[in-house]
């Protein structure tokens, strides 16, 4: 048994700590309340962002408060009666991106984004998975020459900084590079680095395949029953109870659900996105995806069709869905991209598990012995999760991590 471990949650960041466990000769037991990637991870843009490595801040500007407090907003909505719940995280969060503050954040962030290509690569090569990973990167458009000179200016810091890779492209060159685009801006900048994924939840279910080559289960559970068992762990299954010395918590939004029961209640928020499929009409071509910044929504290529991602909708864990800004984005994209049928007659609902300090927590869970965190990776758990199992494994099985741990440990939220 003392070479044992469950690990609790299937999404992206869970399947890469098992897998990385299990190729390090652990005795892996994956377990989810439904199969890997159905999660957050199904319903993301797609994007292994080897260009976000500056999080985002909680906004400081007077006027981009005002605009998210009227509520109106694609990018930003609000359940009044859930905002008391999101006092707490919110200010926090707005305390954290103090400049000086932001910046040690973003130091840490982007030591993990370094490596997000090279980490996925890692694991995808020589492996179907690859037929998954589009070497085409994504591009950010503007409306107008300021806001396009303004992200020149942060572009230019990020390759200086971090070797990130990018092409600023002008009005034309915008609409020579996506000729279907329907509705003129200022221009983009193409970040070129970036994979985009053509099916998020088939690279999760790659890797699990990869997993289970390597030995490892799956099976389906229940997170919420996690207790101790004598030294060790014990949750219960559609197999009956299983137990191991040790357990990961990789539950996304859900982690504190848990953690909480074990003396450890970090200000985890969640955000949740919508998202739904279009097919084009006639021979109309979205080559990467886009992300038009006067309109605050992101267009995807994928198997499914253009995917239509919304942004950010605070509500009660328990709120059914409220899908407004996606309903309010698709005429606006319609006006964009020559969008034919939904694919879908319902969109898809997930949330995305945020830290206020703007970092994931990665490490061993205070005060439990055999207990360890992998969660609270925001927009960016797809891109993160290969890093962040390799990170967690290493430190598990007494490697020296190939990133130092400190800024992600649990105990800053003691």
């Amino acid at each position: 048994m003392s070479m044992s471990v469950l690990v609790l949650g299937a999404g992206m960041v869970g399947v890469s700590v098992a897998l990385h466990l299990a190729r390090r000769g652990r005795d892996v037991v994956l377990v989810d309340r439904q199969q890997p990637g159905e999660g957050a991870s199904f319903g993301n843009g797609g994007l292994i962002q080897r260009e976000a490595v500056f999080p985002h801040a909680f906004p400081r500007q007077a006027r981009e408060i005002l605009r998210i407090a009227g509520n109106r907003a694609i990018d930003a909505r609000y359940h009044l009666r859930a905002l008391p719940g999101f006092a707490s995280p919110l200010l926090q969060y707005w305390w954290h991106s103090e400049p000086a503050r932001y910046e040690r954040a973003a130091a840490a962030h982007a030591a993990l984004i370094e490596t997000c290509l090279d980490e996925h690569l890692a694991l995808a090569r020589n492996t179907p998975a690859m037929a998954l990973l589009r070497p085409i990167g994504w591009m950010r458009l503007y409306g107008d020459a300021a806001g396009m000179e303004a992200a020149l200016r942060q572009a230019e810091r990020a390759r200086a900084e971090h070797g990130v890779n990018f092409v600023a492209l002008d009005r034309q060159g915008l609409a020579t590079a996506e000729p279907h685009l329907m509705v003129g801006r200022a221009g983009a900048i193409h970040w070129t680095d970036p994979l985009s994924v053509s099916d998020p939840q088939a690279l999760v279910l790659e890797y699990a395949a990869r997993f289970a080559e390597e030995g490892g289960r799956f099976v389906i559970g229940d997170a919420a029953t996690l207790e101790r068992a004598g030294a060790g762990w014990r949750v219960m299954t559609a197999e009956g109870a299983m137990e191991a010395a040790e357990v990961v918590i990789a539950l996304g939004a859900s982690a504190t659900m848990v953690t909480r029961k074990l003396g450890y209640a970090p200000p985890l928020f969640g955000k949740r996105g919508y998202h739904r499929h279009f097919g084009l009409r006639g021979n109309a071509v979205l080559h990467r995806p886009i992300l038009d910044t006067p309109s605050g929504f992101l267009l995807a290529p994928m198997r499914a069709g253009v995917r239509l991602t919304t942004g950010a909708e605070f509500a009660a864990p328990d709120a059914p869905p409220t899908p407004v800004q996606l309903d309010q984005a698709e005429p606006v994209a319609r006006g964009l991209l020559p969008l034919g049928d939904r694919v879908e007659a319902t969109p898809w609902m997930g949330t995305r598990p945020c830290m206020p300090d703007m970092l994931p927590v990665i490490g061993p869970l205070p005060g439990q012995d055999g207990a360890w965190c992998a969660f609270g990776h925001a927009h960016q758990g797809l891109t993160l999760g290969p890093t962040t199992g390799r990170m967690l494994a290493e430190m598990m099985t007494g490697e020296a991590p190939f990133i130092p741990p400190e800024p992600y440990r649990a105990e800053r939220f003691l």
